[in-house]
C-alpha cells in the first residue's frame, strides 16, 4: 500500500497549493491596481489654533501623553508627557480601580533645543511588573491640572493568543491624518505598529518644534490610552547642518522611548519585543545595517531569540519598503533587502510592514535571494517561504498621495492603490490571521483589502505532522 502513501503526499501538497492560491500566496492569480480615485482633502497641516490642538486646561498641564512597551514581554510600560511652563509633578499614580490609585512611579525629565525652538519639560516614567491582560488607570499631574487614563496590558505571551494590531504610518497633521486617527480608533485595535515618519515638523520652516508639541496632542487620544510601538522614519532624522543641528533624530529620541535595553540593543532606532503570540522586530532604514555593524549584529542574535513555539507570529517593521512598485521612492530599500531578505527566509518571517511611499501596496510571496554577479537571477520570484511585503505609507500628511505606479503592475505586487488609510491585523490563533487595509473613502472608513495569512511556521509543521502521521499509519497497514 505504499502508493496510498504517495497518494496522501500529492494530496496533501496539492491542497497547500491550493490555499496559497486562495489566500494570494504566489503568482496564481493577476495582481490588481485599483481604480479608486479620492476627491482629496488638501494636503496641509491643521492650523495651531484648531480644537484638535488643543493644550489641556489648568497650570503647567501634562500634555502629548502616551506610552509604549518597555520590556521584552509585555509586563512594563513607559508613560511620557510634556509640560511646557515646569518640571512640575514628579510621578504617575496608577491602580486597577477608577479614581483609586495605590502605586505609584517617579520619571526622568529631559528638554533639548533645535535651532530656536526650546522643548517643554519631557517626561518619562516606568511602570513595571504588571499583570497580564489587565486594566490600569493612572494619573499624572497635580491640583487643577490633573489628568486620567487607562490602559490594558496584553494577555500573557502564548502562540493561541487572540490580538489586534492597528498598523499606521506617515501620519502627519492634516484632515487626512486626523480621519485616518478616527477611523483607527473605530476598529478593535489593541496596540499600533507604527512604521515611521511621525509629526513632519522638518517640513516646516526651521524644524518647528512646535509641530512636534501639535502632534503629540492630536494623537493623545489614541496613544495615551494604548501603546504605540515606534519606528523611526526618514522626517525623524532632522540633520541640519545649516542650523548647526547635527545629532541626527533628536527631537524624536529625547520625546518617544523604546525598550531596546530589554533585548540587548545598542540603539533605540531598533529593537525587539514580544506581544501576545507575536514577535515584532523594529529596524532603521536609516542606520548603518552593513555586515558585522551594530544592527546587523543585534538581527542576527535577536532572530536567534525567537522562539515559534511561543510567539509564533514574527513580524518585522521598518521604514522605506524592500519591495515597490510606485515611483515615489522606488528602489530605496534594495540595500537593507540585499542585507537581510534571505535571513527573513531562514527565519520564516510572515509579514513585514514599512511606510514611506505615500500610497498602499501588498504582495504576494516573494524572495530575490539568488543573484549573484555569475548569474541572471535577479528578479523577485515565487517563494512560499518568504514573508508578505506591505506598504502603509498612506497615514495622511502634507507631502500628500504618490499617485504614480509602474505600468504594467509587477507580477510580485497583489494589490496597490494611491490613497489614505489604516490597517489592522488580527491574530487568531497560532495558525492564522485575517487582516484589513482600510481607505479614508471621502471621511469613511471603507475595508478595501483583506486577505487571510497562513503562518509561515506552523503551517509548514502542521502538514508536515500530518504527513508523517499519516506515513506511520500506512506503514502499519502495510504490515
Amino acid at each position: 500500500m505504499a502508493w496510498a502513501t504517495d497518494l496522501w503526499v500529492l494530496h496533501m501538497q496539492l491542497m497547500f497549493i491550493v490555499l496559497s492560491i486562495l489566500y494570494c500566496a504566489g503568482f496564481a492569480s493577476p495582481g490588481i491596481t485599483s481604480s479608486f480615485v479620492r476627491s482629496q482633502w488638501p494636503s496641509v497641516d491643521i492650523p495651531l489654533d484648531n480644537e484638535v490642538f488643543a493644550i489641556p486646561k489648568g497650570y503647567n498641564a501634562p500634555q502629548q501623553v502616551h506610552i509604549t512597551q518597555d520590556d521584552y514581554d509585555g509586563k512594563a510600560v513607559i508613560i511620557s508627557w510634556v509640560t511646557m511652563e515646569e518640571p512640575g509633578f514628579n510621578e504617575v499614580s496608577y491602580g486597577l480601580s477608577e479614581h483609586h490609585y495605590d502605586s505609584s512611579s517617579y520619571r526622568e525629565v529631559n528638554n533639548y533645543t533645535f535651532y530656536n525652538y526650546k522643548s517643554g519639560f519631557i517626561h518619562h516614567c516606568l511602570i513595571d511588573g504588571l499583570l497580564y491582560d489587565t486594566k490600569y488607570y493612572y494619573k499624572i499631574g497635580s491640583g487643577d491640572s490633573v489628568r486620567e487614563f487607562s490602559f490594558k496590558t496584553p494577555p500573557k505571551i502564548d502562540p493561541d493568543t487572540p490580538y489586534v494590531f492597528g498598523i499606521i504610518g506617515d501620519l502627519g497633521q492634516t484632515y487626512n491624518s486626523l480621519s485616518t486617527l478616527e477611523h483607527y480608533m473605530q476598529s478593535e485595535g489593541q496596540a499600533v505598529l507604527f512604521v515611521g515618519d511621525l509629526s513632519y515638523a522638518d517640513k516646516c520652516e526651521y524644524n518647528d518644534g512646535n509641530r512636534w508639541d501639535s502632534w503629540g496632542r492630536l494623537v493623545e487620544n489614541t496613544t495615551a490610552y494604548q501603546p504605540w510601538i515606534w519606528t523611526a522614519g526618514n522626517h525623524e532624522i532632522e540633520y541640519q547642518p545649516e542650523l548647526e543641528e547635527t545629532d541626527s533624530f533628536k527631537p524624536y529620541l529625547h520625546r518617544y522611548t523604546t525598550p531596546f535595553k530589554a533585548c540587548g540593543s545598542s540603539s533605540s532606532l531598533w529593537y525587539g519585543i514580544r506581544r501576545a503570540s507575536a514577535h515584532i522586530i523594529v529596524l532603521s532604514s536609516y542606520s548603518s545595517f552593513v555586515k558585522y555593524s551594530a544592527q546587523w549584529k543585534w538581527l542576527e542574535a535577536e532572530f536567534e531569540r525567537v522562539d515559534r513555539e511561543k510567539t509564533p507570529w514574527l513580524i518585522v517593521l521598518m521604514h522605506a519598503p524592500l519591495y515597490n512598485s510606485n515611483k515615489a521612492h522606488y528602489m530605496e530599500g534594495e540595500s537593507m533587502r540585499s542585507a537581510f531578505e534571505a535571513w527573513f527566509i531562514r527565519y520564516k518571517v510572515d509579514l513585514v510592514f514599512a511606510g514611506h511611499v505615500h500610497a498602499y501596496e501588498r504582495s504576494y510571496r516573494i524572495s530575490n535571494i539568488q543573484y549573484n554577479i555569475t548569474n541572471d537571477s535577479c528578479g523577485p520570484v515565487q517563494d512560499e517561504t518568504a514573508p508578505v511585503y506591505i506598504t502603509v505609507g498612506d497615514g495622511g500628511n502634507k507631502e500628500g498621495l504618490a499617485s504614480t505606479f509602474l505600468n504594467p503592475q509587477p507580477d510580485y505586487s497583489a494589490f496597490r492603490e494611491s490613497s489614505y488609510g489604516h490597517s489592522t491585523l488580527e491574530l487568531k490563533n497560532r495558525t492564522h490571521a485575517l487582516y484589513h487595509w482600510n481607505r479614508n473613502d471621502d471621511g469613511k472608513r471603507v475595508p478595501t483589502d483583506s486577505i487571510v495569512f497562513f503562518n509561515q511556521y506552523w503551517t509548514g509543521i502542521s502538514i508536515r505532522r500530518k504527513l508523517k502521521k499519516q506515513h506511520s499509519n500506512n506503514r502499519t497497514m502495510d504490515i
